[in-house]
């Protein structure tokens, strides 16, 4: 079956059955692989992405649930402004160490900060309760979230 999406801004056009979780379309049919597999029961949130800018797991979203709905992927989050400081945090904080959660923890953050530009350590704690890091890396990736903040004028 031939299902049209926007992904990333880009009209696309896959084939598959509408039962197949975005994940493997966005990662196998699409190539983007930097969603990840991680429990395949949304529990961990490494496959994390924005629908219609709400994080969203991947691993249980059916293709049909998306469609006619705007799909963000970690590919282009450098592209909005707020994922660019958060981007620009990580990297300057050095929030990765094995790294395989942190595209998810990226999304889950520009979701929180794109709804809560000043979000406070609650606010904070609540958005990324779903995220796991394995390495936990959870200080840092707090203090990544508030240098975000603190410089969206700099965006």
């Amino acid at each position: 079956m031939s299902v049209s999406l926007n992904v990333n801004g880009k009209p696309v056009s896959v084939d598959v059955p509408d039962d197949t979780r975005l994940l493997w379309t966005l990662r196998d049919v699409l190539g983007m692989t930097g969603t990840k597999f991680g429990c395949g029961i949304a529990m961990c949130g490494a496959c994390t992405f924005h629908l219609d800018g709400v994080p969203t797991r991947a691993c249980i979203t059916p293709i049909s649930a998306a469609v006619g709905r705007k799909i963000t992927t970690i590919e282009a989050i450098g592209a909005d402004p707020v994922g660019q400081r958060v981007q620009a945090a990580w990297l300057d904080l050095g929030v990765a160490q094995c790294g395989y959660c942190q595209s998810g923890q990226i999304m889950a953050a520009t979701a929180l900060l794109k709804q809560k530009p000043s979000p406070t350590d609650a606010d904070i704690d609540s958005a990324m309760s779903g995220n796991i890091c394995r390495c936990g890396t959870y200080t840092r990736i707090r203090a990544a979230i508030k240098q975000a903040a603190q410089a969206k004028g700099a965006a």
